[in-house]
């Protein structure tokens, strides 16, 4: 020791600030991860207030299908450990004392504090409506009210949501989860009515009606009283009501601002804590972030803007002033009871000098908007409806605001040539690619130079998609873009939870003989599974075994129409379509159906297929209409299925002066070998009986034409939206090389071709092109042809009529049930209209009439 060590003066550790969090959801979890990123300093105390810590509110209702609450869960008491904060769950803050800088819990905990955040979020808003307080009178927030609903949901039939937003579709889905009879009471004139104009809302109640969900608009509920056939009846103010077993309340949110507002803190006109652009409240000492916080009399009802704040109040906090919150994007896209939405930037055109234009379909059931500046030049906001795939393209014209083409309807309307194409490699680096957790394009790219090649490692990296997932597609294609940037191989992995192409599933499960998606998520996937990777294994099963697709283990895997085998209509009725092979029917079938048609009153029409399809049918009268069927020696027509459709055709030489050869009778041979062959997507064949081409076979999947010398052999073509002419496979051929190349080009397609991709598009990215296509079909350049017929012959010989083995299995039968808990209740809310001496759907118009003369009569 030196002598002036003697001396020296001893070092005084100055104890950190205290720094109070009060609230632990989302936005406050999020607060604490960026602290700990930043590497604060503060010593760090979070009070919550219930008994569970943050957990993920976006996906709550998933907790109604195989989520639990472990699986919500954001974090676990071990990060407060590892980072040395003391948390106090349960226990929620009653007092907050400015004067002694000091709160205090319910439990009466007593910390002092240097700096404070408000993280108290929201509560459901309750409409003070008489009646309200009763048993089986549920909020819809949290997993404790989502607990107390499904207990209630046990004794009930039918529910009702009081409110017709975001959150109040979320329970709708929840009730329907739960097999009730749903209704959703809405004030508004129509669903949705922040985010979509009339038109927007109008379609997206037709979808959800359509899958059984009754949708009431321009309601106000004045009492719940007792019902009369249920356990409550709602009042309406026009004087009609509704009886219900179960109300859920999701009319929107209230800030958590009491305690702030006992503090004496500035709260906003319509509630919620007033902040700056630093998030700091009328005490600069305190911060409010998320749905309790007010900023330029906006409150923030939506997770990203939260997320935002909690990033500028930690940035604050660390004496960063160059961090600011400047507001959010309230843009949206999600699913809501299975119907696409997509709300962008000024969705409802309020600003001045705006232009709109509009493209609707009530077919397909689509309908776009755009909201364009005065100028013409930039998006000011959208509306998607039924199809959000243009969602991620339009959200970054509207974000960069960059130009948009010289005829901005484009991006909308749909076109026999491609569209205008925003590749991610014209957006700019500063490009916000994910909103909830402020993830660029810059951002996404460097991760990927660090080594992230996956969707999923770039999720753990920069959080992108980690919390809604909304721009899981966008951050897909900025991967593949740098990843082919760089020289390496870009995957076509199904979804996340595995990591094989659909080509490669198909090759494990064939290989591994799997007859089960339990079997192969376990062997070779994680998770659950999830709506894309199910229905592809069912449609991988069925193409390699041919197995019943009702069997237990396949039904929950179908999509809607392969879970009832019937085309699910716009008004919640089905479609019936026979099969009829060629074409060709005798007298006394077509008598079969007439009867079966005037029985049921079903809507009856000659398809362009050449086949009779019959609209309307109750979902509980489809057995009774396909046990006529089938015992009048009818088939299923697999109209429902990504399967073989039809086999059009000619009459061909038997009737025809010009005919070559019998089309009909090879357009029948064709159908009855291929009938129920599943595939990534459905396909069409046809077969004309000369050049003459009348059954048009060179628009079909699969085209044959007859020759003088045999047969001619097309591929790859289809109609639609995007028409290809089908390209000539082989010439001049007999009727069994015929059969054995369409075996082996089918069975080529069906294991190679990626989910949901048609022939036409499987072609056009075929390496090698249609010559390679000969080489593997024709002259088995891979040695599979023998493997590839055997394996079609086998799919031929183990085909069963789905519709008659249904009608032979008692368990399936039940699912054909309009109401689970009575067989014998019909759904009152199908009404047809007739038109032209047939029936047809009721418009919205003709539904309220007939509900308003419905309503008198019960009223007299």
């Amino acid at each position: 020791m030196h002598a002036s060590d003697n001396n020296a003066s001893p070092i005084v550790t100055q104890p950190l600030p205290r720094l109070v969090v009060i609230g632990h959801g989302m936005v406050g979890q999020q607060l604490l991860e960026t602290l700990v990123g930043q590497s604060h300093r503060y010593q760090i105390s979070v009070f919550c207030g219930e008994s569970r810590l943050a957990y993920d509110r976006v996906h709550l209702t998933s907790y109604f299908s195989h989520t639990g609450a472990d699986d919500l869960s954001l974090v676990t008491e071990q990060f407060f450990d590892e980072h040395n904060i003391a948390l106090f769950c349960g226990d929620p803050v009653v007092q907050v004392d400015r004067e002694t800088r000091c709160v205090k819990s319910a439990a009466g905990v007593e910390i002092s504090y240097d700096k404070l955040v408000f993280a108290t979020g929201s509560y459901a808003f309750v409409p003070p409506i008489p009646g309200n307080d009763q048993d089986f009178c549920h909020a819809y927030r949290t997993i404790e009210d989502l607990d107390a609903i499904r207990h209630s949901a046990t004794s009930s039939h039918t529910g009702v949501v009081i409110g017709g937003g975001l959150l109040g579709l979320e329970a709708a889905r929840a009730l329907r989860d739960l097999n009730l009879k749903t209704h959703v009471v809405e004030f508004s004139s129509h669903l949705m009515a922040v985010q979509l104009d009339s038109g927007g809302g109008r379609l997206l109640r037709e979808k959800i009606e359509a899958l059984g969900v009754d949708v009431h608009t321009n309601k106000v509920t004045t009492a719940i009283v007792p019902g009369d056939v249920s356990r409550y009846r709602l009042l309406f103010a026009d004087g009609s009501h509704l009886d219900t077993d179960l109300v859920v309340f999701s009319a929107g949110i209230r800030p958590h601002d009491a305690l702030a507002k006992d503090a004496g803190l500035t709260v906003g006109v319509r509630g919620g804590i007033v902040i700056n652009d630093y998030c700091q409240t009328s005490d600069p000492d305190m911060y409010a972030i998320g749905e309790a916080a007010c900023w330029n009399n906006m409150i923030f009802g939506l997770v990203a803007p939260g997320y935002d704040m909690a990033r500028t109040c930690a940035a604050h906090l660390g004496g960063q002033e160059d961090v600011s919150f400047d507001g959010a994007d309230m843009s949206t896209k999600l699913k809501l009871l299975g119907v696409e939405v997509g709300s962008i930037g000024d969705a409802l055109g309020k600003t001045p000098g705006c232009r709109t234009c509009i493209y609707e379909d009530n077919i397909k059931g689509i309908y776009k908007k755009l909201v364009i500046d005065a100028d013409g030049k930039h998006l000011l906001g959208a509306i998607l409806v039924g199809d959000t795939s243009d969602y991620g393209m339009l959200l970054q014209y509207y974000l960069n605001a960059m130009t948009l083409p010289e005829n901005p309807s484009a991006l909308i309307l749909p076109s026999d040539t491609e569209k205008p194409s925003l590749g991610v490699d014209a957006l700019p680096d500063t490009a916000q690619i994910c909103s909830c957790s402020n993830v660029s394009k810059g951002d996404l790219c460097a991760a990927v130079e660090r080594g992230c090649t996956t969707v999923a490692m770039l999720k753990v990296e920069t959080r992108a998609s980690a919390v809604c997932g909304g721009c899981s597609a966008l951050v897909k294609q900025v991967l593949e873009a740098k990843l082919k940037s760089q020289g390496i191989i870009v995957n076509n992995h199904v979804c996340e939870h595995f990591a094989y192409s659909r080509q490669e599933l198909y090759h494990l499960i064939r290989v591994n003989r799997i007859h089960d998606f339990d079997t192969l998520l376990a062997r070779f996937g994680k998770g659950y599974g999830c709506d894309i990777c199910k229905p592809v294994t069912a449609s991988i099963l069925a193409s390699c075994w041919n197995d019943y697709v009702l069997e237990k283990q396949n039904a929950t895997l179908q999509d809607t129409n392969d879970a009832f085998l019937a085309n699910l209509q716009k008004d919640g009725t089905y479609s019936v379509v026979p099969r009829i092979p060629g074409g060709e029917i005798t007298p006394e079938k077509l008598i079969v159906i007439g009867q079966v048609a005037q029985k049921y009153d079903l809507y009856t029409k000659i398809t362009g297929g050449q086949r009779i399809d019959l609209f309307g049918a109750r979902l509980d009268q489809l057995p009774l209409i396909w046990h006529a069927l089938v015992d009048a020696g009818f088939e299923t027509g697999h109209a429902y299925g990504k399967s073989m459709r039809t086999v059009k055709s000619c009459v061909g030489s038997t009737w025809c002066r010009y005919g070559v050869q019998d089309s009909t009778g090879m357009a029948i041979a064709l159908e009855q070998r291929y009938r129920g062959i599943r595939a990534p997507h459905k396909f069409k064949l046809a077969v004309s009986g000369c050049t003459r081409e009348c059954a048009e076979a060179q628009s079909k999947d699969i085209g044959i034409i007859a020759t003088d010398q045999g047969w001619n052999l097309y591929v790859c073509g289809n109609g639609g939206m995007r028409p290809r002419h089908a390209e000539l496979l082989a010439a001049n051929i007999n009727s069994q090389q015929l059969v054995q190349y369409i075996d082996r080009f089918l069975m080529f397609y069906i294991r190679t071709a990626d989910r949901l991709q048609r022939t036409s598009v499987w072609r056009e990215n075929l390496e090698g092109g249609l010559d390679y296509l000969k080489a593997v079909v024709l002259d088995d350049s891979l040695g599979l042809a023998e493997e590839l017929e055997h394996q079609m012959q086998s799919l031929v010989d183990n085909y069963v009529c789905e519709w008659k083995r249904t009608l032979e299995d008692k368990q399936a039968l039940k699912r054909f049930r309009t109401f689970i808990n009575d067989a014998q209740q019909i759904d009152e809310n199908i009404i047809h209209f007739r038109e032209r001496d047939q029936p047809r759907p009721a418009t919205l118009t003709e539904k309220q009439l007939h509900i308003d003369v419905i309503t008198e009569k019960e009223s007299a």
